[in-house]
């Protein structure tokens, strides 16, 4: 796939880049595949038969924004997807989303089917897959091309393609977005406000895998409060409210936070386990 860069990033979760990359591997290969690690130096990756460059950030937390342009930064080709590191991709992804950008200038988002726990095992199949998972119920994706969204915030940067002329004219991802949260809801904003458009495209199929997750993230309180404040600044509206409500719920901000968020405590330990997803549920 000359001209298309798939870029993912790693921060410990080896196992999932290993799965990523054997997905990747069994369609045709994208021109480069950028893996940023945002930890310290890993070890080396098996071949997969395509060649793998990676890029070392060494950084506390999850410098997500940062990571992306790094990794857009270490390319030259015309189109980019980018792809989160606990998804697969199917085999048809790189080439169709490639194909997508072709035609559309725009965000371009996939359906990610999202995997309950024990769906990945070694000799996994993408019909398996697929069989096992469960699509988004608030993005719903077309049957065939692509379908604009006029809602800029269902954007999602788990499994995207973008022209790398059009990241490069929204100046990449907001790296005063630091950490987790709304770095990617920002970029859509201000690509809507271009009239770049967001798009759902039948195109391609990512699988999710199961990780251990929180609802509401409590793990990355003060990064939440942190990006939201940013976004609210700039957009004039608060992104990630219904986490924030779940916080005034746990008297963790102040119950009037559309106002301004005041935080009144940080959450415990023991409410960060209290509200982990439990296994059987895919998200």
């Amino acid at each position: 796939m000359a001209g298309t860069t798939l870029i993912t990033l790693n921060k410990g979760r080896d196992a999932h880049l290993a799965r990523l990359l054997e997905g990747v591997a069994r369609g045709p290969h994208p021109e480069a595949c950028i893996v940023v690690e945002m930890g310290a130096e890993p070890p080396p990756l098996p071949d997969y038969g395509f060649p793998i460059r990676r890029i070392v950030l060494n950084s506390p937390g999850l410098p997500l924004a940062r990571a992306r342009n790094a990794g857009r930064q270490a390319t030259a080709t015309d189109h980019l997807i980018f792809l989160d590191v606990d998804c697969i991709p199917s085999a048809d992804l790189v080439p169709r989303l490639s194909a997508d950008l072709g035609e559309a200038d725009g965000l371009i988002c996939c359906e990610i089917r999202y995997l309950p726990a024990g769906s990945v095992m070694d000799g996994w199949t993408e019909v398996g897959l697929r069989a096992a998972g469960h699509p988004h119920p608030v993005r719903h994706f077309p049957a065939h091309g692509m379908a604009r969204s006029d809602n800029p915030g269902l954007f999602w940067s788990l499994a995207f393609g973008v022209r790398t002329a059009t990241f490069d004219r929204l100046n990449g991802f907001d790296e005063g977005f630091d950490g987790y949260g709304a770095e990617d809801t920002d970029l859509a904003f201000r690509a809507d406000a271009l009239g770049i458009p967001v798009l759902f495209s039948a195109s391609g199929q990512a699988f999710h895998q199961h990780h251990g997750a929180c609802d509401p993230p409590l793990q990355y309180f003060a990064d939440i409060i942190r990006n939201a404040s940013r976004f609210r600044a700039r957009h004039g509206l608060w992104p990630m409210d219904g986490w924030l409500d779940s916080f005034a719920g746990r008297g963790l901000i102040n119950p009037d936070w559309r106002n301004a968020i005041t935080v009144l405590r940080l959450p415990t330990a023991d409410e960060i386990v209290a509200a982990r997803v439990p296994s059987d549920q895919p998200f």
